[in-house]
């Protein structure tokens, strides 16, 4: 079977080297323009390495970026990390047409932070979804879909890269040969049980440290590392990554315990012992080396 892989960034190509490890015959890698300024895109360079047909389009409608996929006469197209919307139009010039990854149990999160919402919110499961996707934001049937627990301490990071990553790679090549098998599934997604969250942005990570500590640690854990959960401290931004929930008494927002490695601030029913942080002028450093910088001392009040 003839195959385009369209995807970006380690996602992407991490999905075409397993692809060829197991002999999959790719006509062609697809992935965005190179942005001025910016690393090359890891696909790209993969791509590159091995002598790939490589294709960045600006976009899917102009009509020779089309005849040049029609030239392909490929059978199926793996979308795996997408940044720029392919049309129907281009989606359906491979015989099988085309199916896409997205790290959530479509329909739910649909969206482009589909792994830090449910986090933030506290959820226990998630998943990810082939899908052949339409025109609309990650809708169309699903082909397959994978179930992934969240721990009560995982974040953003933890569930990504060692759930969802492999075993997203692994859901591409099962997808992959559904259809070379014939009769692969279209499931129509439930639209009652739809869900749609846009970016988990840095006016989404302000930590308000009146809410109770579940809510306060889902937060940070939900967007550690990016965006970063943030507070104030002395009037500057101070972001908040590695953490865990305690015990702790005190006013919201007041620091109630500094150790050696750690300070912990109280919330509403609990504290968060803090491990790592970024000061607005500094890289990612540990708890210890924040205190000791900064003279942050028991009593000081962090946020407005």
């Amino acid at each position: 079977m003839r195959i385009i892989v369209n995807g970006q960034q380690a996602f992407g190509k991490a999905c075409l080297e397993a692809m060829l490890e197991r002999g999959d015959d790719v006509v062609a890698v697809y992935c965005a323009p190179d942005k001025e300024g910016k690393p090359v895109d890891p696909i790209k360079e993969f791509a590159v390495e091995k002598g790939l047909n490589l294709i960045q389009p600006a976009n899917y409608t102009d009509a020779e970026v089309l005849d040049e996929m029609r030239a392909l006469n490929a059978d199926l197209m793996v979308m795996a990390y997408m940044i720029i919307f392919v049309p129907e139009e281009a989606r359906d010039i491979p015989t099988f047409g085309s199916i896409c990854f997205h790290p959530s149990l479509l329909p739910k999160h649909r969206g482009p932070s589909s792994i830090n919402w449910p986090i933030i919110g506290g959820a226990t499961k998630t998943g990810l979804s082939i899908f052949w996707p339409d025109d609309g934001l990650d809708e169309g049937d699903i082909l397959l879909q994978k179930n992934i627990d969240i721990g009560p301490d995982d974040t953003l990071g933890s569930v990504y890269f060692d759930k969802v990553f492999p075993l997203g790679i692994a859901a591409v090549l099962e997808a992959i040969d559904l259809v070379k098998a014939g009769d692969p599934p279209h499931i129509k997604q439930d639209e009652e049980q739809a869900t749609y969250e846009s970016w988990c942005r840095k006016a989404d990570a302000e930590i308000d440290w009146s809410k109770p500590v579940g809510e306060v640690y889902n937060l940070i854990r939900g967007t550690n590392p990016q965006p970063g959960a943030w507070t104030t401290f002395d009037g500057n931004e101070l972001k908040i990554f590695d953490c865990a929930k305690v015990d702790a008494d005190g006013t919201p927002g007041e620091v109630s315990d500094v150790a050696e490695d750690s300070f912990t601030v109280a919330t509403a029913g609990g504290g968060i012992q803090i491990k790592r942080v970024r000061p607005h002028d500094d890289k990612k450093i540990s708890a210890a080396d924040f205190i000791a910088s900064s003279g942050l001392t028991k009593g000081t009040r962090l946020g407005g």
